[in-house]
């Protein structure tokens, strides 16, 4: 699904983020220790190889809502845009430490210069954010920023299930339609 905002196209597709060979920068779902861990992070790591986790010690440890940027070494991108989101239930306020997460991937994407970003759902694994919650406050926050954007001219949305496809595909329909 490819929807546009002005001169931003906003894409949805299944996949695998590691293997998104067509965009600048992936976001990776980081812990906040910038670890390999689990879930996307163990994806983008694993692929990206061990100078990952050395690029990241110097940023260590990052904050709910806050995000880095470092060269994306083996995966097939430029950069990494390491984010960490809230935990569900215990990060507070969790819906705009969850919102923060997408701005500030969008302003360090400005800020390099990256034209196209892909994001995971951020916080809804491991972290518990309830997926329909969460992509309201994704997809809302992406849709809000995109009129304001320069260099970004691509967002892409990957996800490795059909529901959570599904689930974000209603909710950017929503989004878009009540900004008409």
């Amino acid at each position: 699904m490819e929807r546009k905002i002005g001169d931003v196209k906003i894409e949805l597709k299944k996949g695998d983020i590691a293997r998104q060979d067509d965009v600048e920068a992936v976001v990776n779902a980081a812990n906040k220790d910038l670890l390999p861990g689990g879930g996307v992070a163990g994806a983008i790591h694993q692929k990206a190889g061990p100078e990952l986790e050395k690029a990241t010690r110097q940023y260590a440890p990052i904050k709910p809502g806050e995000a880095v940027v470092t060269a994306a070494f083996d995966l097939p991108n430029d950069h990494v845009i390491h984010c960490l989101g809230p935990v569900y239930g215990q990060d507070s306020p969790e819906d705009e430490l969850l919102s923060s997460c997408y701005k500030e991937v969008l302003r360090l994407a400005e800020t390099n210069k990256i034209e196209s970003v892909c994001f995971p759902a951020i916080s809804t694994g491991a972290f518990g954010y309830p997926m329909k919650e969460a992509a309201e406050i994704a997809l809302g926050t992406v849709v809000d920023q995109a009129a304001s954007l320069e260099t970004v001219k691509h967002i892409r949305f990957v996800f490795l299930k059909d529901e959570a496809l599904s689930t974000h595909e209603k909710v950017l329909d929503r989004c878009i339609s009540n900004k008409a």
